[in-house]
């Protein structure tokens, strides 16, 4: 099968597209042949050696596809099944195994491209709007990158449990997606600065959230947007790694961080399912739009990950297999 493998981490170039063997369920696994696969910046992470990995490997752990072949002691699953999973390395690849548990049947009428387009960024903005901060009715937001996958997503989720919702885009472009997808102000923050628009839109009051995914270019400023008491939720870096944080810096309001991540709080199978069932459910139904905002084939994986890392994509980035 063809597949891409990474033997050493560094740059986009050390993503290789190889034959290797198509791999053999184990135990609880299902073989499935891949028809989309998300890339997403834990991808890089993990290609850059930000995050360790066990080398050499098959990245990406998204997709979206058709079961292939059952492995001992499944049930539930049947060859032929479209599926969709998060969570297990190997995607970049023609077929990959992944652990029934973590699989999901895609309901009919949702296309494999609308699958794995929401269902990491989905699930991830379901939590960080219904648990990392349980948003309340009228209360205003902030959310970064508020024309990428998740930020079109989350704003979307936000203005369903009725929140005022501000964001930051880098572009008049992607303002306009923003605002498109619900947001009711978009900050240009390369022209002005988000902390004193933040404090305008709030009469000085500040904000109970600020969701980023940014990281290092806006994270001191992110906590000057929070009101006392107020949550930083840092749940990415795409502008690179946060300096050490020296705690007495949140007495400046006794301010809370967190820095979530998705596998917590899908950490049972029914927890997984109800949130999948939501994000699906909207899906399909229209009340939820999943903008894909860039599509690859396998072999240009390398220029996938220069333009989602050079902020030249919005929304969703798939690799058709």
């Amino acid at each position: 099968m063809k597949a891409i493998q990474i033997r050493k981490t560094g740059g986009p170039e050390v993503m290789e597209l190889v034959d290797l063997p198509v791999p053999r369920p184990a135990a609880g696994q299902v073989l499935v042949k891949i028809e989309v696969s998300g890339v997403n910046f834990i991808d890089v992470y993990l290609r850059e050696g930000r995050y360790p990995a066990e080398l050499p490997f098959v990245p990406g752990q998204e997709a979206a596809g058709t079961v292939a072949e059952l492995g001992a002691g499944v049930s539930g699953f049947a060859v032929g099944d479209r599926v969709a999973w998060n969570g297990t390395r190997g995607t970049y690849a023609e077929f990959a195994c992944a652990p029934a548990a973590q699989l999901l049947k895609v309901p009919a009428g949702m296309s494999s491209v609308e699958a794995a387009g929401c269902l990491l960024q989905g699930l991830t903005a379901h939590y960080l709007a219904h648990d990392a901060h349980a948003i309340q009715a009228g209360e205003t937001v902030l959310i970064h990158a508020g024309a990428g996958g998740v930020g079109l997503l989350l704003t979307q989720m936000a203005k369903r449990l009725g929140a005022r919702v501000l964001t930051t885009a880098s572009s008049q472009q992607k303002a306009e997606l923003s605002l498109a997808a619900g947001a009711d102000k978009v900050i240009l923050y390369t022209v002005e600065s988000f902390v004193e628009e933040v404090k305008r839109q709030t009469d000085g009051d500040g904000l109970p959230v600020v969701y980023d995914s940014v990281g290092r270019t806006t994270f001191d400023d992110s906590l000057k947007c929070l009101r006392p008491r107020g949550l930083l939720v840092l749940f990415g870096a795409s502008s690179g790694a946060v300096p050490a944080l020296d705690p007495i810096r949140l007495m400046a309001g006794s301010l809370y961080l967190t820095r979530p991540t998705l596998k917590d709080y899908v950490r049972t199978r029914s927890e997984l399912e109800r949130r999948a069932a939501d994000v699906f459910g909207w899906v399909a139904s229209g009340a939820l739009n999943v903008r894909v905002g860039a599509t690859y084939r396998l072999a240009e994986v390398r220029q996938a990950h220069i333009d989602l890392t050079g902020r030249k994509t919005s929304g969703k980035v798939l690799l058709m297999i």
